[in-house]
C-alpha cells in the first residue's frame, strides 16, 4: 500500500523526468512502427504528439502502480518503457483491471 512518504508530490523532478523520457521514447518507437506498417503518416505532428502524450500518461500511471506495489526500480523502468510503447493499449488494460477489481467490491 502507499505510505505517507510516497505520494505524487514526494518524488523528485529527476524521477519524473526519467519516467516521462522512458515512456515518451516508447511512444516514439510505437509511432515509427506505425509509419513502417502504413498506419500513420510520416511528418504528421498531430499524430506524433498524440502518441507521445498518450505514452507519457501511460508511463506515469505505470510508475504509480509500480511504486504502490513496491516493485524493484529496474523493473519499474522496464514496465514504464513497455507501457509507453503500448500507449492507449496500456491505459485500456489498466481500465479493464480497475473495472474487474472494483466490480468485485460491490
Amino acid at each position: 500500500m502507499m505510505t505517507p512518504d510516497k505520494d505524487p508530490t514526494s518524488f523528485a523532478w529527476l524521477t519524473y523526468f526519467w519516467v516521462l523520457a522512458l515512456s515518451a521514447l516508447g511512444g516514439v518507437v510505437s509511432f515509427i512502427n506505425k509509419i513502417k506498417r502504413g498506419v500513420s503518416r510520416p511528418f504528421n505532428i498531430t499524430e506524433f504528439l498524440g502518441e507521445v502524450l498518450t505514452s507519457a500518461f501511460a508511463g506515469i500511471l505505470t510508475f504509480y502502480f509500480c511504486e504502490w506495489a513496491g516493485f524493484n526500480q529496474l523493473l519499474e523502468a522496464a514496465l514504464v518503457g513497455i507501457s509507453g510503447h503500448m500507449g492507449s493499449r496500456a491505459i485500456f488494460q489498466f481500465e479493464r483491471w480497475a473495472e474487474n477489481k472494483f466490480s468485485e467490491m460491490k
